[in-house]
Protein backbone atom coordinates (compact mmCIF):
# COMPACT_ATOMS: atom_id res chain seq x y z
CA UNK A 1 0.00 0.00 0.00
CA UNK A 2 1.47 3.35 -1.04
CA UNK A 3 0.58 6.66 0.50
CA UNK A 4 2.47 9.81 1.23
CA UNK A 5 3.61 10.00 4.85
CA UNK A 6 2.54 13.22 6.57
CA UNK A 7 5.16 15.41 8.23
CA UNK A 8 5.70 14.89 11.96
CA UNK A 9 3.82 17.35 14.15
CA UNK A 10 5.71 19.82 16.40
CA UNK A 11 7.52 18.37 19.40
CA UNK A 12 5.60 18.15 22.68
CA UNK A 13 6.81 17.48 26.21
CA UNK A 14 6.14 14.33 28.21
CA UNK A 15 3.92 16.51 30.43
CA UNK A 16 1.79 17.43 27.37
CA UNK A 17 1.39 13.75 26.52
CA UNK A 18 0.63 12.83 30.13
CA UNK A 19 -2.38 15.18 30.09
CA UNK A 20 -4.17 12.99 27.52
CA UNK A 21 -6.12 10.20 29.25
CA UNK A 22 -6.45 7.25 26.88
CA UNK A 23 -8.35 4.17 28.08
CA UNK A 24 -9.39 0.85 26.64
CA UNK A 25 -13.13 0.33 26.20
CA UNK A 26 -15.41 -2.21 24.61
CA UNK A 27 -17.91 -0.99 22.01
CA UNK A 28 -21.33 -2.20 23.14
CA UNK A 29 -23.62 -0.43 20.65
CA UNK A 30 -23.57 1.56 17.41
CA UNK A 31 -26.70 3.60 16.71
CA UNK A 32 -27.59 5.58 13.61
CA UNK A 33 -28.13 9.33 13.91
CA UNK A 34 -30.81 9.92 11.28
CA UNK A 35 -30.21 13.70 11.24
CA UNK A 36 -26.56 13.23 10.21
CA UNK A 37 -25.01 11.96 6.98
CA UNK A 38 -21.71 11.12 8.71
CA UNK A 39 -22.23 10.44 12.41
CA UNK A 40 -23.20 7.38 14.42
CA UNK A 41 -23.45 7.13 18.22
CA UNK A 42 -21.04 4.57 19.67
CA UNK A 43 -21.55 3.38 23.25
CA UNK A 44 -18.30 2.35 24.94
CA UNK A 45 -17.98 0.39 28.19
CA UNK A 46 -15.03 1.82 30.13
CA UNK A 47 -15.25 -0.55 33.07
CA UNK A 48 -16.78 1.72 35.70
CA UNK A 49 -19.07 3.63 33.34
CA UNK A 50 -20.25 3.94 29.74
CA UNK A 51 -19.82 6.83 27.34
CA UNK A 52 -21.61 7.93 24.18
CA UNK A 53 -19.18 9.05 21.51
CA UNK A 54 -20.18 10.44 18.13
CA UNK A 55 -18.08 9.02 15.32
CA UNK A 56 -18.08 10.00 11.63
CA UNK A 57 -18.06 6.51 10.19
CA UNK A 58 -21.29 6.28 8.19
CA UNK A 59 -19.46 6.86 4.93
CA UNK A 60 -16.34 4.91 5.96
CA UNK A 61 -17.91 1.52 6.67
CA UNK A 62 -20.64 -0.37 4.88
CA UNK A 63 -21.88 -1.66 8.26
CA UNK A 64 -20.76 0.44 11.25
CA UNK A 65 -22.24 -2.16 13.63
CA UNK A 66 -19.39 -4.54 12.70
CA UNK A 67 -17.28 -2.91 15.46
CA UNK A 68 -19.67 -3.96 18.26
CA UNK A 69 -17.80 -6.14 20.74
CA UNK A 70 -14.36 -4.83 19.81
CA UNK A 71 -12.03 -3.14 22.23
CA UNK A 72 -10.55 0.19 21.22
CA UNK A 73 -8.60 3.13 22.62
CA UNK A 74 -10.68 6.10 23.76
CA UNK A 75 -9.62 9.64 24.73
CA UNK A 76 -11.74 10.12 27.87
CA UNK A 77 -10.69 13.58 29.06
CA UNK A 78 -11.55 15.47 25.88
CA UNK A 79 -14.03 18.27 26.50
CA UNK A 80 -17.56 17.06 25.59
CA UNK A 81 -18.77 18.44 22.28
CA UNK A 82 -22.26 18.84 20.84
CA UNK A 83 -22.67 17.64 17.25
CA UNK A 84 -25.88 17.04 15.29
CA UNK A 85 -27.85 17.92 18.40
CA UNK A 86 -26.14 15.21 20.52
CA UNK A 87 -23.31 15.28 23.06
CA UNK A 88 -20.10 13.38 22.35
CA UNK A 89 -18.23 12.36 25.51
CA UNK A 90 -14.81 11.45 24.13
CA UNK A 91 -13.05 10.36 20.98
CA UNK A 92 -12.26 6.95 19.55
CA UNK A 93 -8.61 6.62 18.67
CA UNK A 94 -8.48 5.58 15.03
CA UNK A 95 -5.69 5.21 12.53
CA UNK A 96 -5.74 6.58 8.98
CA UNK A 97 -8.38 9.32 8.87
CA UNK A 98 -5.88 12.21 8.92
CA UNK A 99 -3.95 10.58 6.09
CA UNK A 100 -6.99 10.14 3.88
CA UNK A 101 -7.18 6.37 4.12
CA UNK A 102 -10.13 4.38 5.45
CA UNK A 103 -9.75 4.51 9.23
CA UNK A 104 -9.27 1.45 11.41
CA UNK A 105 -9.68 1.25 15.19
CA UNK A 106 -6.64 1.38 17.44
CA UNK A 107 -7.01 -1.82 19.44
CA UNK A 108 -5.04 -3.63 22.14
CA UNK A 109 -2.97 -6.60 21.02
CA UNK A 110 -4.84 -8.89 23.41
CA UNK A 111 -7.96 -8.24 25.52
CA UNK A 112 -7.42 -6.19 28.68
CA UNK A 113 -9.91 -5.00 31.34
CA UNK A 114 -12.09 -2.11 30.18
CA UNK A 115 -10.84 1.15 31.68
CA UNK A 116 -7.16 0.17 31.47
CA UNK A 117 -5.02 3.25 30.79
CA UNK A 118 -2.67 3.57 27.82
CA UNK A 119 0.82 4.89 28.38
Amino acid sequence: MNHEVAPIKPTITIDDLDRVDIRVGTITAVDDLPNSTKLVRVTVDLGDHRRSILVGMKQEREDPTEIIGRQTLVVVNLEPRRMAGELSEGMLFDIGYSDGITPVLATPETPVPDGTRAG
